[in-house]
């Protein structure tokens, strides 16, 4: 039987940083030649794996949506040449990465796992090891074609997850979808579905995704219409307001007025709730009701990181205003409940 040969694009991130005298610092070269020196790698059970670095290695905190396209179209560019994909980033906008990679793919049919660590590959103690690793043996054993990410022995839907924990090895959360797969003594699917083989497959699609801008308001206790005015004075297409509980805010007459000049000017305006679970329900509060009255559209369940890279993927497209309120309030990659 052939083995599986998986594409490892490593885009930087502290799971191949070196430490130097100014601290842990990217050094070309260091994670392939610290992964090629583990015998673990390269047991027969393992897939072949071909590690393509990118030059200049990305700080995640410095990605942008030009780097979420340079990765997309890198898979695209092997996706016929390999079973399957796994991503190395840093931690701190992997979950972004992950939903906007999810958003820009359509008729995924190899599993795209995005993953890294808290400590360098190299350095004793790390979480690299481990989870590039599962990542690779997973991607070849347990294909679940979609855009996914691994950390501390879990795989969590790309567009679902987020970073709950800095210092932590389960840095990563799901909190409104149980994980596709938890990886411990034995391999268990829990939301996954593994691929099968099919006689034929739709050819992959990818999209686009160009800068966007988009504004984000997170509502506090005294907050000023000013606040909102401001934003929507910039040329933003589309504002995610971070709002209490279910989805609720204040009843301030000037804050009304001013998301109801945002729907006016066509601003996408999204209503997201600050709580890390659960869902929007605009029609529970007076004080939601009102929101939905001003034309906000809810965010179910969505997080942050899909709600926003998921206006990103729909701006790109050109759409009109009606329609990304529309294309906003259904899953399209299994991003909301």
């Amino acid at each position: 039987m052939l083995k599986k040969r998986i594409y490892v694009a490593y885009t930087g991130g502290t799971i191949g940083m070196m430490q130097s005298t100014q601290g842990f610092v990217p050094a070309k070269g260091h994670l392939t030649e610290s992964i090629n020196a583990l015998p673990e790698f390269h047991r027969s059970e393992m897939p072949d794996f071909t590690i393509s670095e990118y030059q200049p290695l990305i700080d995640s905190s410095n990605m942008t949506p030009s780097d979420w396209q340079r990765i997309a179209d890198d898979i695209k560019a092997n996706y016929d040449d390999y079973d399957g994909f796994v991503v190395l980033h840093g931690t701190d906008t992997m979950a972004y990465t992950s939903s906007a990679l999810s958003f820009m793919f359509e008729n995924l049919s190899k599993p795209v796992i995005v993953t890294g660590s808290q400590i360098p590959l190299s350095q004793l103690r790390s979480d690299g090891q481990v989870n590039v690793l599962n990542a690779l043996y997973i991607a070849a054993n347990y294909p679940i074609s979609e855009v996914s990410l691994f950390f501390n022995n879990k795989l969590y839907r790309g567009n679902r997850c987020i970073k709950a924990y800095a210092d932590g090895f389960n840095a990563f959360d799901s909190p409104n979808m149980p994980v596709l797969l938890e990886a411990g003594i034995n391999i268990q699917l829990v939301a996954g579905t593994l691929a099968q083989a099919v006689d034929k497959v739709e050819p992959l699609q990818l999209s686009t995704i160009t800068p966007q801008p988009v504004g984000v308001v997170h509502l506090y206790p005294g907050i000023s219409s000013d606040v909102i005015e401001n934003v929507i004075k910039q040329p933003v297409k589309a504002l995610i307001l971070r709002s209490y509980g279910v989805g609720n805010a204040p009843q301030d007459e000037a804050l009304l007025s001013c998301l109801r000049k945002a729907k006016e000017q066509g601003i996408v305006v999204v209503n997201c709730s600050q709580c890390i679970k659960g869902t929007v329900n605009m029609s529970g509060y007076a004080t939601g009701n009102a929101l939905s009255e001003t034309g906000v559209i809810s965010g179910h369940d969505m997080t942050l990181e899909a709600t926003l890279t998921k206006l990103h993927y729909l701006l790109s497209k050109n759409l009109s205003y009606d329609e990304m309120c529309q294309q906003m309030d259904i899953s399209l990659r299994g991003e909301l409940t």
